[in-house]
C-alpha cells in the first residue's frame, strides 16, 4: 500500500479542503489489509497479544493490587446483565465497555507489559479491539491487522511529540506536559477498522478522538509520592474515549478536520506538546513499519528503567553464590531520567509504588524470586529482608547515560556494585534483556514469551487451557473467528 506523501491542504471527498495528516492516517488505518503486512509485523502483533493478555490474567489473580481489583469490580458492575465480552482472568463476563475498561487497567496493573514509544501502548490500544473482535466474531487476520495498525500509529505519534527520555547538550530534559494519551488514535483506529469503517468515517473517528482525548498527566504522577494508582493515566479512560469516538463517527458525528494540522490551536497545542513533527506520522506510512523493531518485552514486573540493574543483580548473585542475607550494600548507577520521586521512593505501601521504586525493585530482585506477580504480593512488599535491603541501596545517574542515549535511544547503561562477605562485586552492561536492535538484539524469544505467559496464566487458566490459548494466539492468522480464544481467557465456567 502506498500513501500520498504531501503534507499540505488536500480536497476531501465532499469537495471541501481538508488537512492531509488526518486523511493520510485514515487511509492507512482503513485501507491496510492483512496482505499488506510484512511477516515480522504479523509475528510481533501476535507476540504482543500473547504477552498483554497474560499480564492481564496475572493481574486479575492478584489479591494485593488495588488497581487490578478495582478494574475487575468496576468492569463487572459496568456490564449489568450483558455478558457479551470477557474480562481476562475474571469469574464474570461483562459488556463491551465493561470488559474493555477492565482489560485496559489489567494489562498494565503489574507494569509487566511491553514498552514501545511513547511509553506503554498495548493497555490502551488492545482492549477495545479485543472486546469488539470477541463480540463480532472477527477473524484472526482482521484482529492482527487492527493490532498492527494501532501499534504503528501509536509509535509514530510517540516520535512526533515530546519524548519521555530526552537529552539536550548532555542534560536530561523533561517537558512540562508528558504522557501516553496519543495512543487514543491507535485505539480508535483498531476499533473502527474492526467495525468496518471506511476512510471518511475513520477520519471523523480519529479527529473526534483528538478532540475528546484525556489529558497527559504523567508529570504530576512522577513528581509526587505516594505514587497514585492512576499512573500515567487510566488506561480504561483512553479505551472508552476510543470506543466513543468510533461509535459517534459511525453514527454521523463529524470530527474537526484541521485538528492535527494546526499547531497553534489544534491537537499539538491542547495536548501540551512542544515538539510536533507531523512528518513522523506520515512519511512512508503503509510502506515502512517501525513498531515491530522497537517493541521491548519485559522480563521483570517492574518499570523498565530498572531492568539493566536487575539483569546485573540476578547474574551477580548467581555467579558468585551470594545470598540476600550476606549483602551489606547495593550501589547502582542507571538512567538519568529516574531522578523523580516515584523512582526514588524508599517507602512502599502498595504494588504500584513497588513496581516503580528502584530501592524496592533491587531489594526484591536480591531475593532471587522468579519474576511473576509474586514480586508485588503484600507478603513480598512487607518482607523484613526486602525492607532491610531497601535501606542499603544507593542510586546515581550513570556517567555515560546521556551520551549513550543521544546516539542510541535503546541504550540503558547500567553499573552495579554488590557488597557482600567483605568483597565488592562489580558488573556493567549497556543493553538489558528484552532490548531489540539490529546490532545488539536481545529481544525476548518466542520460547521466553511462552514461558512468561504460562507463568502468568497457569494458576487462573490451568496448564492445558493456557497452552491451548498460547498455541491459538500464535496461529491467530489461521483462525476464522477469534471469539472462543478470547473467551478462554476468562474464568467463567
Amino acid at each position: 500500500m502506498t500513501s500520498p506523501k504531501s503534507h499540505g491542504i488536500t480536497p476531501g471527498n465532499d469537495g471541501a479542503s481538508s488537512p492531509s495528516v488526518a486523511r493520510e492516517l485514515s487511509s492507512f488505518a482503513a485501507g491496510t489489509s492483512f496482505l499488506d503486512l510484512p511477516r515480522d509485523v504479523v509475528l510481533e502483533s501476535k507476540r504482543i497479544l500473547l504477552d498483554a493478555v497474560g499480564c492481564a490474567v496475572a493481574a486479575a489473580a492478584s489479591t494485593s493490587n488495588t488497581k487490578a481489583r478495582a478494574a475487575v469490580e468496576f468492569g463487572e458492575g459496568f456490564g449489568g446483565s450483558d455478558g457479551s465480552a470477557t474480562i481476562f482472568g475474571a469469574t464474570q463476563r461483562s459488556s463491551l465497555y465493561g470488559a474493555a475498561f477492565a482489560n485496559g487497567e489489567l494489562i498494565n496493573a503489574l507494569d509487566y507489559d511491553a514498552v514501545l514509544p511513547p511509553g506503554h501502548v498495548s493497555p490502551y490500544v488492545l482492549p477495545g479491539a479485543l472486546a469488539v473482535a470477541e463480540i463480532d466474531g472477527a477473524s484472526g487476520q482482521d484482529l492482527i491487522s487492527a493490532i498492527a495498525v494501532a501499534h504503528e500509529m501509536s509509535f509514530r505519534f510517540g516520535k512526533a511529540m515530546d519524548y519521555i527520555r530526552d537529552t539536550k547538550a548532555g542534560v536530561v530534559s523533561w517537558a512540562p506536559v508528558l504522557g501516553y494519551t496519543s495512543t487514543v488514535f491507535g485505539a480508535t483506529a483498531a476499533v473502527s477498522r474492526l467495525r468496518g469503517a471506511g476512510s471518511d468515517v475513520m477520519c471523523h473517528a480519529l479527529t473526534i478522538a483528538a478532540s475528546t482525548t484525556p489529558v497527559n498527566s504523567l508529570r504530576s504522577w512522577v513528581e509526587h509520592t505516594p505514587a497514585s494508582t492512576i499512573k500515567y493515566t487510566m488506561a480504561g479512560s483512553i479505551v472508552h474515549t476510543a470506543l466513543n469516538a468510533s461509535a459517534m463517527a459511525a453514527l454521523g458525528h463529524n470530527g474537526d478536520p484541521g485538528v492535527l494540522d494546526d499547531p497553534e490551536f489544534g491537537y499539538p497545542r491542547f495536548i501540551g506538546t512542544k515538539r510536533w513533527e507531523p512528518e513522523a506520522l506520515v512519511d512512508g506510512l503503509g510502506d515502512k513499519w517501525h513498531f515491530q523493531r522497537a517493541n521491548a518485552f519485559k522480563h521483570y514486573p517492574h518499570c523498565r528503567a530498572l531492568h539493566g540493574l536487575l539483569d546485573l543483580l540476578t547474574d551477580s548473585l548467581e555467579e558468585n553464590s551470594i545470598a540476600s542475607e550476606e549483602i551489606t550494600a547495593i550501589r547502582a548507577w542507571g538512567e538519568g531520567h529516574t531522578d523523580r520521586p516515584v523512582w526514588l521512593a524508599t517507602e512502599v505501601g502498595d504494588p504500584v509504588e513497588g513496581q516503580l521504586s528502584i530501592a524496592h525493585g533491587l531489594a526484591v530482585g536480591a531475593q532471587r524470586l522468579a519474576p511473576s506477580r509474586a514480586w508485588q504480593d503484600a507478603s513480598t512488599i512487607s518482607n523484613p529482608e526486602v525492607l532491610r535491603l531497601m535501606k542499603l541501596v544507593t542510586y546515581e545517574t550513570h556517567p555515560e547515560w546521556a551520551s549513550a542515549i543521544a546516539t542510541d535511544p535503546s541504550a540503558r547503561p547500567s553499573r552495579l556494585e554488590v557488597e557482600a562477605r567483605g568483597e565488592v562485586f562489580v558488573s556493567e552492561l549497556r543493553y538489558p534483556r528484552g532490548t531489540p536492535g539490529s546490532s545488539h538484539d536481545l529481544s525476548m524469544t518466542d520460547d521466553e514469551l511462552l514461558s512468561k505467559f504460562l507463568v502468568n496464566t497457569a494458576d487462573s487458566l490451568g496448564d492445558r487451557v493456557a497452552n491451548e490459548v498460547a498455541d491459538a494466539i500464535m496461529r491467530l492468522d489461521e483462525l476464522p473467528n477469534v471469539s472462543s480464544v478470547l473467551r478462554s481467557l476468562g474464568r467463567v465456567h
